[in-house]
């Protein structure tokens, strides 16, 4: 079975986040680092070259493949910030309608800048989407 290539390691958070050429969007992702620090209480640590994962869990599908993943993670994309969230969490729809202006896809929800979104919701979202992770993989 094929290697995960996107695994926990030791590269630099802040010097991965300071390659961010846009300054408004790398303003944005240090805070956004702070305030997940703040509300998962989980130190920050990368995950592959361009994601930044906080916490972690190890899974095992029915179909034998198995890893490790963050709880929560986020990566400054070209076109926007990526958060890296649970499929399902406890009142998603209804997050995500107060959240603000956002994208999403199946466990993706994708921001352009942070004062497009409304930081409470975002904590509780991502208080949820923890939970459910763990829950699902103690």
């Amino acid at each position: 079975m094929a290697q995960n290539k996107t695994t926990e390691n030791d590269l630099s958070v802040p010097d991965f986040l300071n390659t961010v050429t846009d300054e408004n969007k790398r303003a944005d992702c240090f805070n956004l680092l702070d305030i997940i620090v703040e509300t998962t209480g989980f130190k920050a640590k990368m995950w592959g070259t361009s994601i930044v994962g906080f916490g972690s869990y190890h899974y095992k599908y029915e179909s034998g493949r198995a890893g490790d993943a963050p709880l929560f993670g986020f990566s400054p994309r070209k076109d926007a910030i990526a958060l890296y969230l649970s499929s399902e969490f406890k009142n998603r729809e209804e997050l995500l309608a107060k959240f603000g202006k956002h994208k999403t896809a199946k466990a993706c929800v994708y921001i352009k800048k942070m004062s497009d979104i409304h930081v409470e919701v975002l904590k509780e979202m991502v208080t949820n989407s923890v939970a459910r992770i763990s829950s699902l993989y103690p």
